[in-house]
């Protein structure tokens, strides 16, 4: 049973939807108004408050959920059902999804460091092309959300991703950490024969007029990149949040608040990344374990994996290879300044 249909619960589908719209109008139209190049502090403080809000929306849904499920015929006449025990799964259910969403953001990211140094975008620039891409994001998740919500209804819809999450895993595991190289991208080849390019960046404009020509600049062309890199991204997200949960309504919120600060975690991590080459581990391994409870763990614990141990996993996962990039990072950060120092010593 679905407990926020979207016919008795379209308002707040609206209501949240309105909400992201006034909150990225104020981010552009107020705090980016003018192209700047985004410092770290900055990122961090904005990175902050993505995250907040979307923890105090977590707390709101709680309190939320806790009454409706209490006072409303609709769940109170349900045999078996404990408002405040079925309020704190929907709000773990959130959480959980917000987190996966985030971790799984940040392969985005290093696809964004690439596309930015292949197109050649300065670092001021990078902002607007970001908040369009995410614009455009918002709107083909909420997409994919709406196609999931009725194909994962149909079980072998949730083996087939339970499988594709699996193996795009152990993809992602076994390609280590080498670096992307654009150059002979098959996306990239068919935008250049698309469109119209012009070779030099003009300002913050996406599109410029010479000769009576329209060409479109590298700026557009890192933006339409960026699209198509999340739809085939959301691929794998959206299924893997469906896992969690068979609630649209928490899918949607959660994956929408994660991809709200991926622009500053970007800028956050723009200059550290390298440092955290070995979280696609960490990522892979996520992916597979989502995909594991789609095609297996859900069946095998009466039709629903504990989400608090769902939480548990993940993070122990993600958190772990951080720390092991860091360990790694820190490690070779001493062998380079121990070289370093015995080839001085050695010229003295």
């Amino acid at each position: 049973m679905i407990l926020f249909p979207f016919y008795d619960y379209w308002w707040f589908y609206l209501g949240f939807t309105a909400f992201v719209f006034v909150v990225l109008a104020l981010d552009l139209g107020v705090f980016h108004k003018k192209a700047h190049e985004v410092g770290f502090k900055e990122a961090s403080i904005w990175t902050t408050v993505w995250i907040s809000l979307a923890l105090v929306f977590n707390y709101l849904f709680y309190l939320y959920a806790q009454y409706r499920f209490s006072t409303h015929e609709r769940y109170t006449s349900l045999p078996n059902f404990d408002p405040d025990t079925q309020a704190k799964t929907t709000a773990l259910e959130f959480l959980t999804g917000f987190v996966v969403e985030k971790s799984l953001a940040i392969d985005n990211i290093f696809v964004f460091a690439v596309v930015f140094a292949y197109f050649g975008i300065p670092k001021m620039y990078q902002h607007r092309v970001l908040f369009w891409g995410i614009l455009g994001a918002l709107a083909f998740r909420a997409i994919f959300i709406a196609m999931g919500s009725v194909l994962m209804q149909y079980q072998w819809v949730v083996l087939f991703f339970g499988a594709l999450l699996i193996l795009t895993g152990i993809k992602m595991f076994f390609a280590g950490t080498k670096p992307q190289n654009l150059e002979n991208n098959f996306i990239v080849k068919q935008l250049k024969k698309i469109f119209r390019v012009h070779p030099q960046i003009e300002g913050q404009k996406f599109f410029i007029k010479k000769n009576g020509l329209t060409y479109v600049t590298p700026l557009f062309l890192a933006l339409i990149f960026l699209e198509l890199s999340d739809i085939i991204f959301a691929v794998d997200s959206v299924p893997a949040i469906f896992a969690l949960t068979k609630e649209p309504l928490i899918v949607f919120t959660s994956n929408i608040f994660a991809i709200l600060g991926l622009r500053s975690m970007y800028f956050m991590l723009a200059g550290v990344m390298d440092r955290f080459a070995y979280i696609k581990y960490g990522l892979a391994s996520v992916l597979m374990f989502v995909g594991l409870k789609m095609v297996w763990l859900n069946e095998a614990f009466g039709g629903k994996f504990p989400i608090n141990w769902s939480l548990g996993i993940i993070a122990l996962l993600i958190s772990g290879s951080i720390v092991v990039s860091i360990i790694i990072d820190r490690r070779k950060q001493r062998l380079i300044i121990t070289k370093v120092d015995l080839k001085e010593n050695k010229n003295v």
